[in-house]
């Protein structure tokens, strides 16, 4: 436990909490939507400083990044709690652990011991993942501060619902984002993930501004968010980002409030790429379809293959100083 960081204290020893979007006004005694940030006596502590739920080493294509140095490892770490309360949450027994029973789990960690056991196992990047790392800020904020100091790079896969004075503050250790935009609709939002849109799109933009690497993944529910206008909408948003930026259309299976809701049809996943690319996005993957052709990195100039994948595996890499053996053509990313 630690006192938090970006919060303000208000009258009556409330806390305004400023990490996320919720802006979470906290009475003494109770906790913030997330669960594992309490009043005591007017300071807002971080109950998750120095626990982690998870602790593995995975590859990088996992989070999925495939434009962070593919092929590589990525030290993962997670602590309990989210902001979200997402119907179709695949990791829900840790991310919702802290509303359901109020239990923090885990074991205890320093940051310092996070790094050193991520450069032992030769990862390039730690990633803040499987929970929300928004709301593990703290440990988060440490650990990649010590981290970027040894020469290892820091990735969080996220909602993207912070404020844009977290993002502020975790950029110069941040090298990049892989943020979940889960719908366009804020109908959606609210009704299957208790958020909202809007602070979503507005971090992505702020993440863009600051000059740190995003790649967006988009899970297709069917019946849900995946119709030819939504997914245009979320195309063309995204194209206005920047088309270099990776689109990851990841196949939904049935999962912890939603186990009567199908698995998506491939085809499905094969129409959201099409779209993509019509939209003029470089690099639009297929996800969770080991084998698939959209797992691939094709240059966006001559159509070779660049990086061969399988599942998340990297079979082949045909760069030379990130750039295309063909034809020269560079690609985009972190390498």
């Amino acid at each position: 436990m630690r006192e938090a960081m970006l919060y303000e204290k208000t009258a009556d020893n409330c806390a305004h909490c400023n990490l996320c979007a919720h802006g979470c006004i906290i009475k003494p005694g109770r906790r913030g939507v997330c669960g594992v940030r309490e009043n005591k006596d007017g300071i807002l502590y971080s109950l998750v400083y120095g626990t982690v739920i998870a602790e593995h080493i995975d590859p990088i294509e996992k989070k999925p990044f495939f434009h962070v140095h593919p092929g590589s490892k990525s030290y993962s770490i997670a602590a309990v709690g989210c902001n979200f309360n997402c119907q179709f949450c695949q990791n829900h027994e840790i991310s919702q652990m802290p509303r359901s029973t109020r239990m923090i789990a885990g074991e205890e960690i320093q940051p310092a011991e996070v790094v050193a056991s991520a450069k032992k196992s030769g990862s390039k990047t730690i990633a803040y993942t499987y929970t929300e790392p928004t709301v593990f800020f703290e440990l988060a904020y440490e650990t990649a501060r010590i981290a970027a100091l040894q020469g290892i790079k820091n990735v969080f896969v996220t909602n993207g619902f912070m404020t844009g004075e977290t993002l502020e503050t975790i950029k110069p250790y941040l090298t990049a984002a892989n943020v979940d935009l889960k719908s366009f609709r804020d109908e959606f939002y609210q009704k299957r993930c208790g958020a909202r849109l809007a602070p979503v799109l507005a971090s992505l933009q702020k993440m863009r501004e600051l000059g740190i690497w995003v790649e967006i993944t988009t899970l297709l529910i069917p019946g849900l968010n995946d119709s030819n206008e939504e997914l245009k909408d979320i195309a063309g948003f995204i194209a206005g980002l920047g088309k270099e930026i990776p689109w990851h259309v990841s196949r939904f299976h049935p999962q912890f409030k939603m186990l009567q809701t199908p698995a998506t049809p491939v085809s499905s996943l094969h129409r959201a790429c099409e779209i993509g690319r019509q939209a003029g996005l470089k690099y639009v993957y297929s996800g969770n379809v080991p084998g698939d052709e959209g797992e691939n990195t094709y240059c966006s100039s001559c159509g070779n293959c660049l990086i061969e994948r399988y599942g998340f595996q990297v079979k082949k890499i045909n760069l030379t100083e990130n750039k295309c053996l063909r034809c020269g053509t560079e690609l985009e990313g972190i390498f």
